[in-house]
C-alpha cells in the first residue's frame, strides 16, 4: 500500500500570474508537474476574477471544468454547443479548452474555479459538496484536491480555511475523517 503524500496549500501562498490572453489575472492553486507553465502542465487548478465580457484563452489539447465561486455568474458561448448559463448553484461545467469560447457576465464581476487536464494523459472530475458536523470522505486512488470554498473544515486533523486546498497524491483508496461547517470542491485527477 502506497503512503499518500499530503500537502496543505494555504490560500495566501497561491501563485498569481497573468491570463494566457493577457485579459486578467489567475491565482494558481496547484499545478503538475510542480512549477510547470501554461504550455507544459499535465494538470492545473486555478481561480480567476472575470470583470468584463470577452473570449477565453484557448488551450490546445486541454479539457477544462469551470465552476462559479463568487458573483452572479456568466453565460458561456462554447463553439458547437448551445449557450450555457453558469451560476454558483450550477453543477461544474466540463468542456474542451481548445473550443473557441467567450463569456458574458450576468451581473458584474465573478470569480471562477478552473480545473484543466492535458487530454490523453489525465482526466478529471469536479464536484461540490458541503459538510456540517462530522463524517468521512473516501479518497480514491490517484490525486485528490479538496478546496475549501467557504467556512472551515478539518480532514484527518488538517485544518482548512476558506481558500485553502488539501492536495493528496500517490493515494490508495482510503476513508478519512472530516468535520466542520464548509462548502468544498472535490477534484479528482486520474492518469490515463
Amino acid at each position: 500500500m502506497a503512503t499518500p503524500k499530503i500537502t496543505l496549500l494555504r490560500h495566501d501562498c497561491h501563485r498569481r500570474m497573468p491570463w494566457k490572453n493577457g485579459g486578467g489575472e489567475t491565482v494558481e492553486i496547484a499545478v503538475s508537474p510542480e512549477g510547470a507553465g501554461l504550455a507544459d502542465f499535465g494538470w492545473r487548478v486555478s481561480m480567476a476574477t472575470v470583470a468584463t465580457d470577452g473570449p477565453f484563452s484557448v488551450f490546445p489539447g486541454i479539457d477544462r471544468t469551470l465552476s462559479i465561486l463568487d458573483g452572479e455568474g456568466m453565460t458561456l458561448f462554447i463553439e458547437g454547443r448551445a449557450p450555457e448559463r453558469l451560476t454558483q448553484s450550477s453543477e461544474p461545467l466540463p468542456f474542451p479548452a481548445d473550443a473557441p469560447t467567450s463569456a458574458t457576465l450576468i451581473d458584474g464581476t465573478i470569480t471562477d474555479l478552473n480545473v484543466m487536464t492535458r487530454r490523453g494523459r489525465f482526466t478529471h472530475l469536479v464536484r461540490r459538496f458541503a459538510i456540517d458536523g462530522k463524517g468521512e470522505v473516501a479518497f480514491e486512488s490517484g490525486t485528490i484536491l479538496v478546496l475549501c470554498h467557504r467556512g472551515n473544515a478539518e480532514i484527518d486533523g488538517m485544518a482548512l480555511d476558506a481558500g485553502d486546498c488539501l492536495l493528496v497524491s500517490e493515494s490508495d483508496v482510503a476513508r478519512r475523517s472530516i468535520s466542520g461547517r464548509a462548502q468544498l470542491f472535490w477534484i479528482a485527477v486520474t492518469a490515463v
